[in-house]
């Protein structure tokens, strides 16, 4: 009588496969983990990006504090660990994810005054990592 099943080395084939399968998913499903939260820092840049554009309506000029944009002197989330207007109205949002080294953990949104209102930059600005920043702010 003729036995059914694997063999131990069609069993073999098959974790070797689930082995190689696992090792390109994990690392790349750990960064998309870490690029969703750093879009906790776009969210916070967009509040402050709103301010600052209402002080440059009403003032004329760019604020340098974020007391001058109207927001409080200390912002922080889960990912984030504070939000920063600085000179000329730069918006620095440093984030505070596991897996991104402090150093590299913030973003910069630079506006640009025209007469059609104010334009925003985050390309090459700021220490995050070019990998988990946003499609629009890679350099």
């Amino acid at each position: 009588m003729k036995n059914k099943g694997f063999t131990i080395i069609e069993l073999m084939i098959a974790v070797a496969i689930i082995g190689v399968l696992a090792a390109i998913a994990i690392p790349a499903y750990q960064n998309y983990i870490i690029r969703a939260k750093v879009s906790e820092a776009l969210t916070f840049a967009s509040q402050a990006k709103t301010s600052v554009a209402e002080y440059y309506q009403s003032q004329g000029a760019l604020p340098t504090t974020n007391s001058q944009a109207g927001l409080a002197t200390s912002i922080s989330g889960t990912n984030v660990s504070a939000v920063t207007v600085g000179a000329g109205g730069a918006i620095t949002v440093t984030t505070s994810i596991s897996g991104i080294p402090t150093a590299s953990s913030n973003i910069v949104f630079t506006p640009t005054t025209s007469g059609s209102g104010i334009t925003w930059s985050c390309t090459a600005n700021g220490t995050l990592i070019n990998q988990y920043r946003p499609s629009n702010c890679k350099s």
